[in-house]
């Protein structure tokens, strides 16, 4: 153990000396595009020389000052905004000298008087390649070749500067004192120094290669290096990043290796290893296939050693794995017809894979706190008529109690409402049995409800259950008076289909409590259920105006009343439908009096809505209140707008005549605020309008539930049961607007320069990444949500406060500071606080992040090239502290 934690730190302190300078020293990916490949095709059989060099290609030059000739008119000097064009080649420069005889041209800037400035330098383009600008160019139009003297060129987002480039007739590019970086900037902040080296189409070679940091060379450095340029995704190495983490030592962390299989495919093996014995391993995969579908699948296991060495906790280290499968389909690839699969699985338990792992060494708060995750893979198909199919499995895991609930497969089958009365070439307006409407919907399940530890074991296939469902709807819906009443009318008739049912044998003690054993029995058991409803709604208008002049001109109230009755039989009788009563010794059982019943579908893949007589009328009422008011931003002083006050303020209820008792149900409430276009308030809650009563138990202090309501009782409002309201409020919404602004220009520039599946990933990676959202031009935001909850049972009453707040501010035009924490109102105390400060470096990002307290507090420090390109090029570390010891 001592051997592995010294070996460890050794390599550590190494890599962290060297990891920048390799990381581009030996990464083909950071040079492998110096020139963009001509994916045009060649005619190889035709031969370039100076016997065939296609000098029969018309010149055109101009110029905006002069053009001069020499005597014999064989030399052209063009001076102003000088443009020469030959074939595929462009020229723009100060000045410009082409020689006929000698076939060549010759370009560089001049030197204003005035200001002492080098102005008009050559801009060129070649074929296919991009613009480029040097401080003077030499080509000869018969060899094609060309000498260029402090070049300035993009190339897949780096960019090349300096020195001197010599292109020869195979194409082939001699390369001189020329500095690669990221910087954008002719005179960049850094970059990497290649002495001199040969470019082909296929590989680059180069001699002493070295970094160069505000003008100072740095030691890290190469003699010489070999860069393969194979135009496709190639294996190499992945070196790790060394640190230390609190508990578990100092780490190599996600090191090992790439593999581009192909166009369509790769894999990423990683590993990382710490001091005191754990380890943990991963594969990560993606593949692709354009306008058909993508994916990737991430596999992790890992074995962490808590505690103190010598402990238990130590010497039986905790296993974990992750399995996480995602596939999308392209809309476009077969229409009609979709494939999905969204898989996530994890090891559950106390010390679960997000808690033991960190979320995967991520310190993810939000994902450490996890505990529950869900899965599902499923296909759909649709069809003209309007009928569709679908087939899915699916999963959900609770991490805490390892409760497992598995559907395997679960087939959706829909028919949307017709009329089948209504000939398909009927015109004009229906008849009232043509507005009859039917559906049909289809469902079937496989269902395993268990723990995972059960799950695998010889008889995990028994706990199956297995049924469909069928439901029916008919509706016809009409209007009357004038249209100001809407009626509809309607039933549904409601089957399931169980291939397992339950037996329950129950025991009756002495005191009248009982307890019972459940037999599964396999077998086809059905049972049906229907009801019937009818509904009635309108609107009633109210308005009041007031004075056109004033700031408030008028009031305008749209009450929205409806009432519905529904009906459906007594389906708990014992043998009428899926209910048995309770027998012990062939006595049923009574609870207060009554028999006692169960359904022998409880807990069945398709238990049904098996309930009791109901007839029912339900009424609702739904207001919204605007206000039109004065429009201040109106310059002409006669524009208005409207302010929702009230939106949606709804009140609903029921009342059951065939109930045994508490025949009306409580009374919900609903709705939404709108003061202001920042500040909106949600609010909901419920009124139970039964009065409360003492326990006659002596002794009790509890008040109970009677079946009375609270006028009888004496009171004049029913009682709250539960109220909530909650609100968000933004100081500075353009902060939002303008983050949004910003993800859509990122991706409309993706789409213009039309980046290759490489880099489009990468830009998909980094829109994800939380600097991709830090604007520096949004000096400051701070904004805020807050939400209140109260229960009272009428014993006990509970109230919850929630308070959120997140925001930035700019201290410099360089340097921002961004905070997300909240309040947490039982603890009096604030929750996990994360701080970042970012700084903005041009062509480098600096960012510090910070947990100050908590079970997770950690900090990290990031500095990195702004460019994917070289997203290697980076130093981090991190140090995280959470609880390890049990």
């Amino acid at each position: 153990m001592k051997l592995l934690k010294s070996s460890i730190l050794l390599i550590s302190v190494i890599l962290l000396t060297l990891v920048v300078g390799k990381a581009n020293a030996f990464s083909h990916f950071s040079l492998q595009q110096i020139i963009r490949q001509d994916t045009t095709k060649k005619d190889t059989t035709k031969k370039t020389g100076k016997n065939n060099s296609s000098i029969d290609q018309k010149v055109e030059y101009k110029a905006e000052d002069s053009v001069k000739m020499s005597a014999d008119k064989s030399i052209v000097y063009l001076y102003g905004n000088a443009r020469v064009v030959y074939g595929d080649f462009e020229l723009d420069a100060g000045y410009i000298k082409y020689d006929k005889k000698q076939n060549s041209i010759f370009a560089r800037g001049v030197k204003d008087p005035k200001t002492g400035r080098y102005t008009g330098k050559p801009i060129f383009k070649s074929g296919a390649d991009g613009t480029a600008i040097a401080d003077s160019i030499f080509y000869n139009s018969e060899t094609t070749r060309a000498k260029v003297y402090g070049v300035f060129s993009e190339q897949e987002g780096g960019f090349f500067s300096g020195g001197q480039s010599k292109k020869q007739i195979d194409d082939e590019l001699h390369i001189k004192n020329v500095m690669y970086s990221t910087c954008n900037l002719p005179h960049p902040h850094f970059g990497l120094m290649i002495s001199k080296g040969v470019v082909t189409e296929k590989q680059i070679i180069t001699g002493p290669v070295y970094m160069i940091i505000e003008d100072i060379p740095t030691f890290l450095g190469l003699p010489f290096a070999f860069f393969p340029k194979p135009n496709k995704r190639t294996s190499g190495v992945i070196l790790p990043t060394p640190g230390e983490d609190a508990t578990r030592g100092f780490f190599l962390q996600n090191g090992g290796y790439y593999l581009g299989l192909n166009d369509y495919w790769d894999a990423k093996l990683l590993g990382s290893i710490y001091t005191n014995g754990s380890y943990e391993t991963s594969l990560l995969s993606n593949y692709t296939k354009r306008y058909k579908y993508n994916g990737n699948i991430n596999l992790a296991y890992s074995s962490f050693k808590d505690g103190l060495e010598g402990t238990e906790a130590f010497r039986n280290p905790t296993k974990n794995f992750s399995i996480n499968w995602s596939h999308s389909q392209n809309a476009n690839a077969n229409p009609g017809t979709t494939f999905s699969a969204s898989v996530r699985l994890v090891s559950t338990g106390k010390r679960g894979y997000y808690k033991n792992t960190a979320a995967g060494t991520t310190y993810d708060i939000n994902t450490i706190a996890t505990n529950s995750t869900s899965s599902s893979i499923s296909y759909a198909k649709a069809y003209s008529n309007g009928m569709n199919f679908s087939l899915a499995a699916s999963s959900d895991q609770t991490l805490s109690t390892r409760a497992i609930s598995l559907r395997l497969p679960e087939m959706t089958f829909n028919v949307p409402t017709f009329n089948p009365f209504r000939p398909k070439d009927a015109v004009g307006e229906q008849k009232w049995y043509e507005k009859l409407t039917i559906g049909y919907s289809l469902q079937g399940t496989n269902r395993i409800d268990t723990f995972d530890s059960l799950l695998f074991q010889n008889d995990g296939l028994k706990r199956l259950r297995s049924g469909f469902s069928h439901s029916i709807p008919v509706n016809m819906s009409f209007t009357a008076f004038k249209s100001y009443l809407n009626f509809s009318i309607g039933g549904t008739y409601n089957e399931v289909w169980n291939f397992q049912s339950v037996n329950r044998r129950y025991t009756q003690f002495a005191d009248n409590t009982y307890t019972f054993r459940e037999d599964t029995i396999s077998g086809f058991k059905r049972a049906g259920s229907y009801s019937l409803s009818t509904s009635m709604s309108t609107k009633i208008y109210g308005r009041r105006d007031f004075n056109p002049a004033g700031k408030i001109q008028a009031l305008r109230h749209v009450i929205t009343p409806n009432v519905s009755f529904s009906y459906s039989p007594d389906f708990t009788k014992a043998g009428a439908g899926p209910y048995r009563e309770a027998l012990y010794k062939g006595n049923p059982i009574l609870v207060n009096g009554v028999p006692l019943k169960y359904s022998i579908f409880d807990g069945m893949a398709q238990p049904g809505s098996f309930g009791g007589p109901n007839a029912s009328i339900g009424f609702g009422v739904d207001n919204t209140v605007e206000l039109k008011v004065r429009n201040k931003n109106d310059t002409t002083g006669t524009g208005s707008k409207k302010i929702p006050i009230i939106q949606g303020l709804s009140f609903s209820g029921s009342y059951n005549f065939l109930a045994p008792s508490y025949k009306l149900s409580t009374i919900g409430f609903s709705g939404r605020s709108q003061f202001t276009d920042k500040l909106g308030i949600n609010y909901n809650g419920t009124l139970d309008p039964y009065a409360l009563a003492a326990d006659t138990i002596p002794g009790s202090l509890l008040r109970i539930r009677q079946d009375r309501y609270f006028w009888q009782a004496g009171k004049f409002l029913p009682r709250l049961t539960n109220f909530g309201f909650s609100f968000d409020y933004s100081l500075n919404p353009e902060a939002l607007k303008r983050k949004n602004e910003a993800n859509d220009k990122l991706g409309e520039a993706a789409n213009k320069k039309g980046m290759t599946d490489i880099q489009s990933e990468q830009l998909a990676a980094i829109s994800r990444d939380p600097n991709a959202f830090v604007d520096f031009n949004i000096p400051w935001n701070f904004s805020f949500s807050y939400s209140f909850q109260y229960s009272n049972d009428g014993n006990n009453s509970t109230i919850s406060n929630t308070l959120n707040f997140n925001g930035d501010v700019n201290l410099t035009p360089k340097w921002k500071v961004t905070f997300n924490s909240g309040y947490d109102f039982k603890n009096n105390g604030l929750t996990p606080m994360n701080l970042a400060i970012y700084r903005d470096l041009h062509c480098w990002d600096m960012s510090v992040n910070w947990v100050p307290y908590g079970a997770y507090k950690s900090y990290s420090v990031t500095i990195k090239v702004k460019a994917s390109i070289l997203q290697d090029l980076k130093l981090s570390k991190r140090q995280g502290f959470y609880s390890t010891y049990q």
